[in-house]
C-alpha cells in the first residue's frame, strides 16, 4: 500500500499492482496507470545501495537504457527515475513491452517458428547499436577484457578450493590463447536468450537486464549469448537456441557493427561457458556449507557438469 500511495503521487490512481516473479536480484513490480502499463524496477525493499564495482547500480543503468534508445537500440522506454524525495528507494519506471522471454518458448514454441530464421541477425543489429552508445557522462561503469575476466575467475575457483580437471584444461587453454585487446565500448553484459523480449511477428522487441553493462570488448555480448547454456535446448543453433553464427555476425556488420572475427567470439563463448560453470559451482558450495539452503542453489550447482561437457566439445572442436 505505500509502494501504491507513492506510485499514484507520480502517476495518478494506480491499478492492478502486482509483483513479478522475475528477477533475481531486483524487485519487478507491473501496474496501470494514466493509461499506460508500466513497469516497476526497484531495490529490494527500496534500498538505496552504492555501486559495488560489478553491477552499476539502476541509477546508472536507468542512464545507459536512455543511451542505447538514443542509438535506436530496442530498450524498453524509460518514463521515470526516481528520486529520494518519491519515497520509493533505487528504481525506476519504465514502459511494458509485450512479448515473451522464456527461452524455451522462443527456441520451441509453434508461436516463434515464422520469425525464428531473423532472430539472430536482429540481435546483431540491436548489439551493434548497444556497442555504439556512448557511455552516460553521468554514470561510472566497470571496465574489463578478457584477461580481466579470465583472471577474475580464476581467483573465484582457486579460493573455492574446488579441483574439477575439466575447469583447470579450460583456465590454462584460454589463457594460452588470449585475444588482443580492443578499444573498451559499451557492452550490455548479460546479453543472452532470457534477457530478450521477443514478439512472435517482429521479433526482438526489447533488451532487459541491464545490470551488469560495463565497458568492454563488444564480442563478449557476441559471446555470451553464442554459450551453450543459453540455447535451451537448440545445441545445433549456436546463436541463442534459435540462430547461426553468420546471421549474428552479418546482422551486427550491416548495421554498423564493424568485423569481428568468428575465432575472437567463439573464444568469448568458451569463456562463457567456464564463467557460467564457476558460478554454478559457488552455488552448490553455498548450498553444501548451509549458508543458503533453498532448493534453486543445488539444483543450478549441478549444471557445472553441463558447462564442462560444453568446454570440452569446444576444445575438441578447436583441435
Amino acid at each position: 500500500e505505500t509502494l501504491r500511495s507513492a506510485l499514484a503521487e507520480l502517476f495518478g490512481p494506480v491499478e492492478g499492482l502486482r509483483r513479478l516473479s522475475g528477477g533475481a536480484s531486483q524487485e519487478t513490480w507491473a501496474f496501470e496507470a494514466g493509461g499506460l502499463a508500466l513497469i516497476l524496477r526497484r531495490r529490494p525493499d527500496g534500498v538505496v545501495r552504492a555501486p559495488d564495482g560489478r553491477s552499476p547500480g539502476l541509477y546508472a543503468e536507468a542512464a545507459v537504457i536512455r543511451a542505447a534508445a538514443a542509438r535506436t537500440a530496442l530498450v524498453p522506454e524509460i518514463v521515470h527515475v526516481c528520486q529520494p524525495e518519491d519515497g520509493i528507494g533505487e528504481a525506476y519506471v519504465m514502459v511494458r513491452v509485450e512479448g515473451e522471454t522464456l527461452g524455451r518458448r522462443i527456441v520451441r514454441d509453434e508461436a516463434f517458428a515464422a520469425v525464428r530464421p531473423r532472430l539472430a541477425g536482429q540481435c546483431g543489429a540491436v548489439l551493434a547499436a548497444i556497442h555504439g552508445a556512448a557511455a552516460p557522462p553521468e554514470t561510472t561503469l566497470a571496465t574489463s577484457d578478457a584477461q580481466g575476466e579470465l583472471d577474475r575467475y580464476e581467483t573465484i575457483y582457486r579460493e573455492s578450493g574446488a579441483e574439477r580437471p575439466v575447469l583447470e584444461l579450460a583456465f590454462r587453454w584460454l589463457r594460452e590463447r588470449l585475444p588482443p585487446p580492443v578499444p573498451p565500448r559499451l557492452v550490455h553484459g548479460d546479453f543472452r536468450n532470457g534477457n530478450i523480449m521477443f514478439h512472435p511477428e517482429q521479433g526482438v522487441a526489447a533488451v532487459l537486464d541491464w545490470e551488469l553493462t560495463h565497458l568492454g570488448d563488444p564480442a563478449e555480448d557476441l559471446g555470451w549469448i553464442c554459450t551453450a547454456s543459453w540455447r535451451f535446448g537448440g545445441y545445433d543453433r549456436p546463436v541463442g537456441g534459435f540462430g547461426d553464427y553468420a546471421d549474428l555476425l552479418d546482422g551486427y556488420a550491416a548495421a554498423g557493427g564493424g568485423e569481428i572475427p568468428l575465432p575472437r567470439v567463439q573464444f568469448w563463448e568458451a569463456l562463457g561457458s567456464l564463467k557460467w560453470g564457476v558460478m554454478c559451482l559457488l552455488m552448490y558450495l553455498s548450498f553444501a556449507s548451509g549458508a543458503d539452503r533453498s532448493v534453486e542453489r543445488p539444483m543450478i550447482g549441478r549444471r557445472v557438469s553441463e558447462t564442462e561437457i560444453d568446454l570440452l566439445n569446444l576444445l575438441e572442436r578447436a583441435a
